[in-house]
């Protein structure tokens, strides 16, 4: 065999190899993936049911606190309780077939990795909301098709008919995710708002001698009203390490979920709190102050680009009123004068 035939045999078979070197790999990576989402969806679905049973157990003490001689009435289910009963079997029923359909690959084109993280940020951890958003993006898609398509017949035919369909497939499909775009925004402003109370309540926490899990935990029991979002997101982070997860599992989701280096670096602070301890009131006041200045300078720049805006407003509003206050009577005089002049 001459020698420029084995060199393109040789070539070949390190091609091949190479190729199933990597398929190999690929194929690792997705088994990893696959029994990370496993082991999340067990946490989460471990999390709803302590989550139930801390319910039924509370529900369960207020019934045994009621006076033993007397027996609590029964309630009387109406059709309205019925009918809210089926509802939430019904959302249970279409959640379970969504948790289905989220790990092939046609629910990780409707559901991907874009629409997880906003769902997280919205504060929908769990996989049973992701399974609600898979359904609710395809019946949205399937009822405006089907209104465009009973309404326009009608009126419309040809391409006009085709193209009207289509739109309406896409903006149901569509319209979910731009709900949820629009939640997600307004609490990534939240967390932007509320990080520098969460390190003055931190460090009042941690000055009067209380841990770490009891600072959260009084801050998400206490100060709700003060950090609507932040708080929540500390109560999904303290559920998830009462279920197993370790801290820094359970407080890098926040790190990572909202793209702030603030309220990284703030994570990070809390994970080094937790694993070595140490006192902490000091950093954390001089983060809250470095915080309120970068606000302040950010609020200066606001101030002075409105101020460039309000220039053209003043312009086309109040600068015609002025002419006419300042000018108007010199100009009624001058026609008044020539007015006489002509006569």
């Amino acid at each position: 065999m001459r020698p420029d035939r084995l060199l393109a045999l040789a070539l070949a078979l390190a091609a091949l190899a190479a190729l199933l070197i990597g398929a190999l790999l690929i194929a690792r990576l997705a088994a990893a993936r696959r029994s990370e989402r496993r082991l999340a969806h067990a946490l989460d679905e471990r999390a709803l049911q302590s989550a139930a049973l801390t319910a039924a157990a509370a529900a369960t003490s207020q019934a045994d606190a009621a006076p033993a001689g007397q027996h609590a009435p029964r309630p009387k289910r109406s059709k309205g309780t019925k009918g809210t009963q089926g509802t939430k079997a019904l959302l249970e029923h279409l959640a379970h077939a969504g948790i289905r359909w989220l790990d092939t690959p046609f629910g990780r084109q409707i559901v991907a990795d874009e629409d997880r993280r906003l769902l997280e940020q919205c504060g929908f951890v769990d996989a049973r909301t992701r399974g609600l958003f898979l359904i609710a993006r395809l019946a949205g898609a399937l009822v405006l098709c089907l209104l465009a398509v009973l309404l326009a017949s009608d009126y419309l035919n040809g391409p006009r008919y085709m193209a009207l369909v289509v739109a309406a497939l896409i903006i149901g499909f569509m319209l979910p995710k731009v709900l949820l775009s629009r939640r997600a925004a307004a609490r990534r402003h939240g967390v932007v708002d509320e990080l520098p109370m969460l390190l003055d309540l931190l460090r009042l926490l941690q000055g009067v001698g209380l841990s770490l899990d009891q600072s959260l935990q009084v801050m998400v029991n206490d100060f709700r009203g003060v950090l609507p979002v932040l708080s929540s997101e500390l109560e999904i982070a303290q559920r998830q390490f009462a279920t197993g997860r370790t801290r820094e599992q359970s407080l890098n989701r926040l790190a990572s979920s909202y793209s702030n280096e603030d309220l990284r670096a703030v994570v990070r602070l809390l994970i080094q709190v937790d694993r070595h301890g140490g006192a902490v009131q000091e950093p954390l006041k001089q983060f809250g102050d470095r915080l309120r200045e970068t606000r302040r300078a950010a609020l200066r720049e606001r101030i002075g680009r409105l101020t460039v805006k309000m220039t053209g407003v003043m312009i086309l509003t109040l600068l015609p009123a002025l002419m006419i206050v300042t000018a108007g009577p010199g100009v009624l005089s001058v026609l008044h004068s020539l007015e006489s002049a002509r006569r």
